[in-house]
């Protein structure tokens, strides 16, 4: 993740902590406060975990390819509440609740709660559809630190998206019930040329519905992902995007809105916004390179900092790897699945910047970006060290310049 506010910004967020090594002050007395890391590479992993397939909409880029099914063979409430407790005593600081859509498992409340009881910062990643006032009153009574609603677009530009007439205006409506209980919600949204041209509609309605935060994901090639790689924006719209995003983000500080903006997915977006705050202000821009240096983009993230658990219990290097299991929580536990270099792809992932290859090899912001997103290039290229194809700096940018600048 990249923060836009706090990097361009300089506001804080609770995620400040396992990002960059600070703990904001707002934070050093929640329940849910991070364990401030030595380094990004010791972090615990953020788990994002599929708690059910099963999703009651069908998002054309859905990366867990999920329908309104019932699908077998899930982790029992008994086994999720044993992987809540692996977890916890892992050091995982943080569980995401995904799926398809979480809030269909009944005994949602029941994981969260104990997540919290234990000290993990429990997170709801939902499409918001069936998020009405006593459900969100549940969530807040559960201990969720946060909940993240998918929106890709304005009204039908969101419902094409989604796959189902009407959600939008039901998403906002779980929006705004969980506004009224006060539990902190945010939007997330897949950048694709579907939608890239709404961003200035979709701050709008950050500010309307009074929204805490938003996460602008780049296009992840998995699940139905696959099928809509050729809607991923171009490189000259995906700096379109950036230069959108960090102008609204810079005005809502500017207005004393201090909400979290974030983008997702592509650490490229961290040159881009170091080159651009130079131009501006070298003095802090210099910060800013120092903390993406710290946080080392992708190559902390997926398999170090990031992993994923499906509703069956296998366990991947991030949500996306759906692809690629190194082993199940019901045979071991997620620690030492996670600690097992045995598997080539997790040990090269732990130590992945020798084994990249081309651009992102030669690539002169290796510190600061670490390759981004390695399964994208796992997926288009059959090579998790290949190139990340969604990379849209320029050669000039990464110093691959002809008189070998950078290299």
């Amino acid at each position: 993740m990249i923060d836009i506010s706090k990097l361009y910004c300089g506001g804080e967020a609770s995620g400040d902590t396992i990002r960059y090594g600070q703990r904001p002050s707002a934070d050093r007395h929640e329940p849910h406060a991070y364990t401030t890391p030595k380094s990004a590479a010791e972090r615990r992993p953020v788990v994002a975990w599929t708690l059910t397939r099963t999703c009651n909409l069908r998002c054309i880029h859905c990366y867990t390819d999920s329908e309104n099914v019932r699908y077998e063979d899930e982790l029992t409430t008994d086994e999720g509440l044993a992987l809540v407790e692996d977890l916890a005593e892992f050091g995982v600081p943080a569980v995401l609740c995904t799926g398809g859509e979480p809030l269909i498992r009944k005994d949602i409340f029941d994981l969260a709660t104990r997540a919290a009881e234990l000290g993990l910062r429990p997170v709801l990643s939902t499409n918001g559809t069936l998020i009405d006032e006593a459900t969100a009153e549940r969530i807040k009574a559960a201990g969720f630190a946060y909940v993240g609603i998918s929106l890709d677009g304005i009204s039908e530009v969101n419902d094409r998206f989604r796959g189902v007439e009407g959600a939008f205006e039901r998403a906002r409506r779980g929006i705004r019930n969980c506004v009224s209980v006060e539990q902190r919600v945010g939007l997330r949204l897949t950048l694709t040329r579907h939608n890239y041209l709404d961003l200035e509609r979709i701050f709008d309605f950050i500010e309307a519905e009074h929204v805490d935060r938003a996460c602008f994901y780049h296009l992840a090639y998995a699940g139905r992902g696959r099928d809509i790689a050729s809607d991923d924006l171009s490189y000259e719209e995906t700096r379109r995007a950036l230069d959108i995003i960090i102008a609204r983000t810079c005005d809502f500080y500017k207005r004393g809105l201090h909400k979290n903006i974030l983008t997702v997915d592509n650490h490229a977006d961290g040159p881009y916004l170091y080159m651009r705050l130079r131009e501006e202000d070298p003095e802090r821009a210099e910060e800013v390179l120092r903390l993406l240096r710290w946080n080392g983009g992708g190559r902390y993230s997926s398999g170090v900092g990031i992993g994923s658990i499906d509703a069956v219990g296998d366990v991947h290097a991030d949500q996306f790897w759906m692809h690629y299991s190194f082993g199940n929580v019901r045979e071991r536990s997620f620690a030492d699945i996670w600690r097992d270099t045995s598997d080539p792809l997790m040990a090269g992932l732990k130590d992945r910047l020798p084994l990249l290859k081309g651009r992102c090899g030669r690539c002169k912001w290796q510190d600061a970006c670490g390759g981004a997103l390695r399964v994208r290039a796992d997926v288009y290229y059959n090579d998790p060290w290949a190139p990340d194809p969604a990379c849209y700096l320029t050669d000039e940018e990464i110093g691959l310049t002809e008189n070998g600048s950078g290299q």
